[in-house]
């Protein structure tokens, strides 16, 4: 029994290791931008060879480790090839010349000396955190305040929240479309009216500013809402009844009551808010193309008044053919959305207790 354990051991180990140098291999001849057109297969190979050692290693628990590694493993290969693995050849994609295939230098940290040197960079990193601020509280406030709507005993509870939550169905560009023509048409014609000149929004940099606030909340209030509908109605009945019984008016209700019950939905909305507006792409994009004349620190023009952070990174990559460039400048907007994600969760955390 001991031989044949010891067998089986090895076997395992082999093709455990074995597995782990296909991976290994497939990912470095990707990265140095090799030809051979097997590396999807090596590193395929390599994962189910690692499956099989873990598999055939001769102890029960291991057994029945694998099978929840079965099971999950659809999930677990799709996250590891769309999200793991782009993410660290990402990492070392932005310490080299790389130009969309493959790289002939490495350079350093020259791409990220390079962005903090760039005003227009700079400019988009600080008009996204106006824009996350904005957002965060705009959001969150008009969807709490929608989610006491409805909760409240009128007649349409039902057609309301399918209204209040269908623009979230649409997508960003289509939005950002539709809603370009409102402002540059419709809108306008109160302009004429109002002050005698057909003015659109979208013309100033400030007001354009104003504009892709504005259809955000249009956009994602009505799924934040849900959100706190469902908050709101698991606040106890007896705890209401109770509180009505003290002689408690609607507004000590609701700040006595409801918002500290639901403190955990208020730190999930929070979240959701934070990381959308951070990662705002398809509004800005539609709406603006983040164009728009500010100027800055050096004295002269910027063009890209309204470009947010991700249409920066993309404008980068895709526009400029910039591909490494993009990738460093992604790797800091990755630093700064953990960090910024990770703080707020915290604090909301912190005063969940307080409340």
């Amino acid at each position: 029994m001991d031989v044949k354990n010891t067998g089986k051991k090895i076997t395992s180990l082999i093709c455990l290791f074995g597995g782990l140098i296909l991976m290994i291999v497939a990912l470095v001849l990707d990265f140095q931008g090799s030809e051979l057109t097997f590396r999807g297969a090596m590193l395929v190979l390599g994962m189910i060879l690692v499956l099989a050692g873990m598999f055939t290693y001769p102890s029960l628990k291991h057994h029945r480790t694998m099978v929840n590694i079965v099971f999950l493993f659809p999930l677990l290969f799709t996250f590891a090839i769309t999200v793991i693995i782009p993410l660290i050849l990402g990492i070392g994609y932005s310490f080299t010349d790389w130009n969309g295939i493959k790289y002939t230098e490495v350079v350093g940290l020259a791409n990220y000396t390079k962005m903090f040197t760039q005003p227009s960079f700079l400019w988009s990193i600080l008009i996204t955190f106006l824009f996350v601020i904005f957002n965060m509280i705009l959001v969150n406030l008009v969807a709490f305040l929608l989610a006491l709507l409805c909760t409240t005993k009128i007649k349409g509870l039902g057609f309301f929240r399918a209204s209040y939550f269908l623009p979230n169905l649409i997508g960003g560009i289509v939005l950002g479309y539709i809603w370009q023509f409102i402002f540059s048409n419709v809108v306008t014609k109160f302009t004429a009216v109002l002050i005698n000149q057909n003015y659109s929004i979208l013309s100033d940099t400030h007001t354009a500013f104003v504009a892709i606030i504005i259809v955000y909340i249009w956009q994602y209030a009505g799924y934040i809402m849900l959100i706190y509908i469902t908050g709101l109605n698991t606040v106890p009945r007896d705890v209401l009844e109770a509180s009505a019984i003290d002689g408690a008016n609607a507004r000590e209700t609701l700040f006595n009551i409801k918002i500290p019950m639901i403190a955990s939905t208020i730190t999930i909305c929070t979240f959701l808010t934070l990381t959308s507006a951070f990662k705002q792409f398809d509004v800005n994009l539609a709406l603006t193309n983040g164009t728009g004349s500010v100027p800055n620190f050096l004295g002269n023009y910027l063009t890209n008044g309204t470009e947010m952070l991700a249409l920066n990174i993309y404008s980068t990559a895709v526009i400029n053919n910039e591909y490494a460039f993009g990738e460093a400048k992604a790797v800091l907007f990755f630093i700064i959305l953990a960090t910024v994600s990770i703080l707020q969760v915290r604090i909301s955390n912190k005063k969940e207790v307080e409340l």
